[in-house]
Formats: structure tokens, C-alpha cells, sequence
């Protein structure tokens, strides 16, 4: 029995990541419904916000991947003039609404629910942001995914990474180290720093693509 639950739970996070939309999105909202996740609602003073307030400086940012809203809210409010968040989950946008209203960020938070490995933004951004998110897309496709989403950066914009690479004891997580080496090779990299706590230590890469492709794309303009 323990076997055949392993192995379900592990073709189930499987789908959640590179399964077809309408799966992912099943799959992300029976466990948003639930409490499972509730434990990562509060993130405050996360190491990736320092890197945000940064390169933001009071611009627009896209969140992709967005869960239930925690840079939504957390984030420092004279940071930024434009959040869009982006999730395949609408039971996590849901909560990510509710939580902007509550904190009076109900009109400069805008969310969209979506796929993000294929989401197209009706604008530009100052900072496009992968909040662990990446770890959900499949390594091969990093590299075409993140140069799908230059278009939709200004600029002088940059993509920023926050992921845990690294056990408490400094063991190296093989998936997420090997997503973040994929990053370094293919881009240019502004800054890359780690941050160590209890549990494990989380990198935050901060990069821009070695050449931008505004002219050949059709995003629309700022």
C-alpha cells in the first residue's frame, strides 16, 4: 500500500509541473482547497524582497507563479506602482485577491489566472519574477521560457530567481542547482547571492538576457 501511494504521489507531482493545463489546474486547486499549504502563507522578509525593492524602484512587476499572493502583500507597498500575479490555480488567485483587499492593495494588484509556461502579458515589465516557481518547469524548456518572456521586459529590466538550492548542511539539491546552472549558462547574470536559515539555503539570481528581441516580438509596447 505505502508503495502504491508513493508512486501515486509521485506521478501527481509530476502532472502538477509538465502535465496539460486542465490537469495542472485540477490538480492545484483540490490541494488549494485544502489547508496543506497554508503553513507558507506568511513569508515576510524573505530574502528575495530586497533584490525586488531593488531593481523595482517603484516600477511594475510580473509574478509568475504567483501561489496565494505572499509577494502580492508582503512586499514593501511604495515598492512598486504594478503587481500582476499569474497562477494556474484560480482557488489560489482567489485567496490572493482577498488578501490584497484586505491590506488595501486591491487596486494595484491585478492577477490573472493562467498557465505560465505559456501566459502572454498584455504589457511590460521593470521585473519579472520566478518565485520557486521555476522548479516546476521542465529544465530543457528554461532557456526558451525565460527568452519567451524578454519581450515582455524593459528595458533595462531583469528576471529574478529565488529558489532553495541547498540543504541546511550545504547539500546541494540536485534538481534546483541544476536549473539555476542552466540560468548562469544562458544568460547574463547582475547579481547572485546566497541566503542560509534552519531549514536550507535559498539562492537569488537577479540576470538579463545577452540579447534583447523587443523589435522581432510582438509584445506590445510600454
Amino acid at each position: 500500500m505505502y508503495t502504491a501511494q508513493r508512486i501515486l504521489g509521485k506521478m501527481q507531482s509530476a502532472l502538477k509541473s509538465y502535465g496539460p493545463s486542465g490537469i495542472k489546474r485540477f490538480l492545484w486547486n483540490k490541494e488549494y482547497s485544502g489547508e496543506k499549504w497554508n503553513f507558507a502563507d506568511n513569508t515576510l522578509g524573505d530574502c528575495v524582497y530586497s533584490h525586488l525593492e531593488k531593481h523595482l524602484a517603484n516600477g511594475s512587476i510580473l509574478d509568475l507563479g504567483c501561489g496565494a499572493g505572499n509577494t502580492a502583500t508582503e512586499l514593501a507597498f511604495n515598492a512598486y506602482k504594478l503587481y500582476v500575479g499569474v497562477d494556474i490555480s484560480e482557488t489560489c488567485l482567489s485567496k490572493a485577491r482577498r488578501r490584497s483587499k484586505e491590506c488595501g492593495r486591491g487596486e494595484k494588484n491585478q492577477f490573472a489566472c493562467g498557465d505560465f509556461l505559456s501566459f502572454a502579458p498584455a504589457q511590460q515589465f521593470d521585473v519579472i519574477l520566478f518565485r520557486e516557481s521555476m522548479y516546476h518547469i521542465p529544465i530543457a524548456k528554461i532557456p526558451s521560457t525565460i527568452r519567451h518572456y524578454t519581450s515582455y521586459l524593459k528595458d533595462g529590466g531583469v528576471f529574478i530567481v529565488r529558489m532553495a538550492t541547498c540543504k541546511s548542511d550545504g547539500t546541494p539539491i540536485p534538481r534546483p542547482t541544476a536549473m539555476m546552472d542552466t540560468i548562469k549558462k544562458e544568460f547574463d547574470i547582475v547579481e547572485d547571492c546566497l541566503y542560509k536559515d534552519k531549514q536550507s539555503e535559498a539562492e537569488v539570481i537577479v540576470f538579463r538576457p545577452k540579447f534583447l528581441t523587443h523589435k522581432e516580438s510582438n509584445a506590445p509596447a510600454r
